[in-house]
């Protein structure tokens, strides 16, 4: 007797429960409104990871650091996911990417100008997404109070404490998009505006 087959949209056929366990996000990049990646989401535990080896612990990122920039967070987390879904990116390219974007950070903190891109073209794509974005907030700030408000150094700290978030929530798949549907949860898109 063989075994119960399910329709896999990754795939594009027909698999067993067993197939789809084991190639979950590592063969296949599966859609995140998959029900099947949902279910397994809800029993999936993330690899325990100590902070003591999260990347650029100098970079302080108090919880009233998080708290004063809040609405730089969400909107961080926003285009990100945006991005990521766009570029059809895996966790892995969205941390090379916000490596990259923190060592251009740190980087204007020292007075230079040098943007670090990365070789991965889906890295590359979400980084280019996030600098326009910031440049256009950057823009819409200074248009809106008179002056530039966006510290580089506020940024920094928001890219750092997102790069932490990913880095918890990696499920350590090659093909895996967990923090994503992390950023997805926590950080929803936010509602169109209706039209006057």
């Amino acid at each position: 007797m063989s075994a119960k087959k399910r329709w896999c949209p990754a795939a594009g056929e027909s698999i067993t429960s067993q197939q789809c366990g084991q190639d979950r996000e590592e063969r296949y990049l599966c859609p995140l409104d998959c029900e099947y990646l949902f279910e397994a989401r809800r029993h999936e535990k993330p690899p325990g990871v100590d902070p003591a080896s999260f990347p650029h612990r100098d970079v302080k990122v108090s919880e009233e650091f998080v708290r004063r920039n809040q609405s730089l967070l969400v909107f961080t987390a926003r285009t990100l996911a945006a991005a990521a879904l766009e570029a059809d990116a895996t966790d892995a390219d969205v941390r090379e990417a916000l490596e990259a974007l923190i060592q251009t950070y740190r980087t204007r903190e020292s007075g230079l100008i040098y943007d670090t891109r990365p070789a991965n073209p889906y890295a590359a794509r979400i980084c280019e997404r996030l600098r326009e974005s910031f440049g256009k907030l950057d823009e819409e700030i200074r248009q809106q109070t008179g002056m530039h408000t966006l510290r580089d150094a506020d940024v920094l700290g928001i890219l750092v404490f997102v790069q932490s978030l990913c880095i918890q929530n990696d499920n350590g798949r090659r093909r895996g998009r967990r923090f994503q549907d992390f950023l997805r949860s926590y950080f929803p898109a936010a509602p169109a505006q209706a039209e006057p």
